[in-house]
C-alpha cells in the first residue's frame, strides 16, 4: 500500500470519527450518555484502511455491533460476576456472529464496554443498543460509503462492484476459468481449509488471475496495444448518416466503427448488431428490404426513426491505452464477450482498433518465440 493511500485511509477516520462525535453531542446532548463506543475507532480502521474486508462490509459492521451490544447487555444483568459476564459475553458474540455473517471484531469489544462500562452504561440497560451503539454506526456507515467511493481507486461496499459477467444466457465457466482455478475450486478449498480467511473468494480469484497475467506477461516479453493494433481506421462522427456508416462497414469488411468527435476522441462505437437490433423485424420483408428502409434517409424535416449513427451507437466503450500489454485485453476479449477494442493515447485520442484476430495472432507469435 502506498503512503498516500494510508494517508486518505487516516485522513478519512479522522474526519468520520469527527463527524460521529460531533453528531452523537448534539444528539445525546449534556445527559451523560457516552457520546462515542471505544469500539467504533476499531471499526474505522476497518472501514477506512482495508474496506474490501469481509469484515468491513456494510452488514458485518451494523449486524456486529447491534447484536454484541444486545449480548453484553443481557450479560451484565443476568451475571453479577463480572470476569464471567465478559467471558460469556465475548464467546456469545462471535459464535453469533459467525452464524449471522456478521463477524466484525470490534463488535466483541462492543460485548466488553456493555459489561464493563460502569454504572452510567449500566443505567442505560438496553437503550445501550439505540445510544449511543446504534447512533454511532448510523453515522459511521454512511461516512464510510460516501468517503471511500470517493477515494480514488476505491469502491464500497465491494459486494455492488463485483458484478458476474455473464455474456451467454448459460451455465458454462467463463473462457478464462475452464483452463484455470474456478469459482467451485476455490470455494472447495476454502471449506477444506475450515477457517475463516479476512478476504473474499472474489478477491482470491482476482489475485490468482492478475499473478497468472503477470507471469504470462514476463514469458512472453513487453508487447503492448499499439504493436499488434490497426492504424488505418475508418471513423464515423454523431451526425454521420446511417447509410454512409453501413456502407462503409460494407465496404471495409469490418464488423465495428468506433464513433469519435472533432479532436479524435471516442465518444461511441457502431457494430453490424446496432442495425440489425433496430431494424424493424416483426414485417412480413425481406432482411434486405427491412434494413434499406432503416438506413435510408427519411425525406422531410421530421423522421420518427433513428437518422444519424450517434442516435443507434452504444455509448459505453471499453478502451484500451496504447501502452497497455496485451495481456490485459485477454479479459476484455474473451469474458466480457468484445470483437473489438478502440486504442487511444495518452491524450485520449483514437489511434487504432485491436480485435480478437490480432490478440490471437500476437500471443501465438509470443508463444512460438518463446519455445523456440
Amino acid at each position: 500500500m502506498s503512503l498516500s493511500e494510508k494517508l486518505r485511509g487516516a485522513s478519512a477516520a479522522f474526519i468520520a470519527i469527527f463527524v460521529v462525535g460531533l453528531t452523537s453531542s448534539e444528539v445525546v446532548g449534556a445527559s451523560g450518555i457516552p457520546l462515542l463506543v471505544a469500539s467504533m475507532g476499531a471499526s474505522a480502521l476497518l472501514l477506512f484502511a482495508v474496506p474490501h474486508s469481509p469484515m468491513a462490509q456494510p452488514w458485518p459492521v451494523l449486524g456486529g455491533h447491534i447484536l454484541s451490544a444486545l449480548v453484553g447487555v443481557t450479560c451484565s444483568q443476568w451475571i453479577p460476576d463480572i470476569v464471567l459476564a465478559s467471558a460469556v459475553g465475548v464467546a456469545l458474540s462471535i459464535l453469533l456472529m459467525h452464524m449471522l455473517h456478521c463477524l466484525h471484531p470490534p463488535g466483541a469489544a462492543t460485548t466488553m464496554l456493555a459489561v464493563v462500562g460502569g454504572a452510567k452504561v449500566h443505567a442505560l440497560g438496553y437503550h445501550f443498543l439505540l445510544t449511543p451503539v446504534a447512533l454511532n454506526v448510523g453515522v459511521l456507515l454512511p461516512m464510510a460509503i460516501i468517503a471511500n467511493n470517493l477515494l480514488p481507486g476505491r469502491r464500497y461496499p465491494s459486494a455492488l462492484f463485483a458484478p458476474k459477467v455473464q455474456t451467454h444466457q448459460h451455465h458454462n465457466p467463463q473462457p478464462l476459468e475452464r483452463l484455470g482455478i474456478s469459482q467451485d475450486d476455490l470455494q472447495a478449498v476454502l471449506n477444506d481449509l475450515n477457517s475463516y480467511l479476512d478476504v473474499s473468494r472474489d478477491d482470491l480469484n482476482y489475485i490468482y488471475n492478475q499473478a497468472g497475467m503477470h507471469a504470462f506477461r514476463r514469458k512472453l516479453g513487453e508487447i503492448t496495444c499499439k504493436d499488434i493494433m490497426s492504424r488505418e481506421l475508418t471513423t464515423a462522427e454523431f451526425a454521420t448518416e446511417l447509410e454512409e456508416v453501413w456502407q462503409q462497414l460494407h465496404f471495409h469488411k469490418v464488423k465495428a466503427i468506433p464513433v469519435i468527435d472533432r479532436a479524435r476522441r471516442v465518444i461511441g462505437i457502431v457494430t453490424v448488431v446496432d442495425f440489425l437490433k433496430r431494424a424493424n423485424l416483426k414485417t412480413h420483408e425481406t432482411l434486405r428490404d427491412r434494413l434499406l428502409a432503416f438506413i435510408r434517409r427519411t425525406p422531410g424535416l421530421t423522421s420518427e426513426k433513428p437518422e444519424v449513427v450517434g442516435q443507434i451507437m452504444t455509448t459505453e466503450v471499453l478502451i484500451a491505452q496504447e501502452d497497455m500489454h496485451i495481456v490485459e485485453l485477454v479479459p476484455l476479449l474473451s469474458d466480457q464477450g468484445l470483437h473489438h477494442i478502440p486504442v487511444v493515447d495518452k491524450e485520449n485520442r483514437l489511434v487504432g482498433m485491436v480485435t480478437q484476430s490480432d490478440l490471437i495472432a500476437a500471443l501465438f507469435r509470443g508463444q512460438v518465440a518463446t519455445n523456440a
